[in-house]
């Protein structure tokens, strides 16, 4: 089982580069930064505030860095936000003078923020060193973690192989949602040929379809569904995630 804290120890020089090149965004749900656009700006759902969104950033940029466990991430900020009042439920006012309780900051809001910024940090470098390798390990396998947290989604995509171009990755290189763990490991063609492994493709099997965002307003919003070929059942990425995060690096 890969451990962020064994992967950000190492602290990856493109990894570092892509998130310290992005901007940073306010948003008050997490859906008005769709897809692309996370690809380049840093936002916190309901962190409105300049400082606010300075604090979180700062504390993601030395976890990345510095290699910080969650713990070590959480003790440093969490105390702050406390401070500043940006905790807890609480009742706030919209500029429509709509009344709306809202859950700010909480540990579980901290873990999935430390969660998806370094996980989607670590595989933007792991994604570029792979494709500058692309001539002498241009096949790659989908490995997910599959123990008991494992989405079935992502379990079924387990051991699937496709060219490193093959349209499947534009939707489906990890990470496919919320505290996904996946990961793609690159094949030569002298594995593939003596372990006799087969190669997919996604042609004819990659599809749009549309996903319900938000209960609140009752938004659709698309999402990339592949359809096994031997089964038929359909996958696709969590609702917001049909993308690749590392297909927007900038050198």
């Amino acid at each position: 089982m890969i451990q962020l804290k064994g992967l950000f120890k190492l602290a990856p020089a493109l990894a570092i580069k892509y998130f310290k090149k992005k901007g940073n965004t306010y948003s008050w749900d997490w859906y008005e930064v769709w897809q692309d656009a996370h690809k380049k700006t840093f936002t916190v759902a309901k962190a409105m505030r300049e400082d606010i969104l300075k604090d979180i950033r700062s504390e993601v940029d030395k976890a990345l860095t510095e290699g910080k466990t969650f713990h070590e991430f959480q003790k440093e900020l969490k105390p702050t936000l406390q401070k500043k009042g940006w905790w807890g439920e609480q009742i706030v006012v919209d500029s429509q003078g709509v009344a709306e309780k809202v859950q700010l900051g909480s540990m579980y809001r901290l873990k999935t923020i430390y969660r998806v910024n370094m996980q989607t940090a670590y595989q933007t470098g792991r994604y570029n060193t792979q494709l500058d390798n692309a001539d002498n390990r241009p096949y790659w396998e989908y490995v997910a973690v599959m123990d008991a947290s494992t989405r079935p989604e992502h379990a079924m995509l387990n051991g699937l192989v496709y060219r490193y171009d093959d349209p499947f990755w534009k939707a489906f290189y990890p990470p496919n949602g919320w505290h996904c763990r996946c990961r793609v490991n690159a094949i030569s063609q002298y594995n593939v040929d003596k372990m006799n492994i087969h190669i997919s493709s996604s042609a004819g099997n990659l599809s749009e379809g549309m996903a319900l965002v938000s209960k609140k307003s009752g938004e659709y919003k698309p999402v990339t569904i592949y359809t096994d070929p031997l089964t038929g059942k359909k996958i696709s990425p969590d609702v917001g995630w049909s993308h690749n995060p590392a297909s927007a690096f900038i050198d």
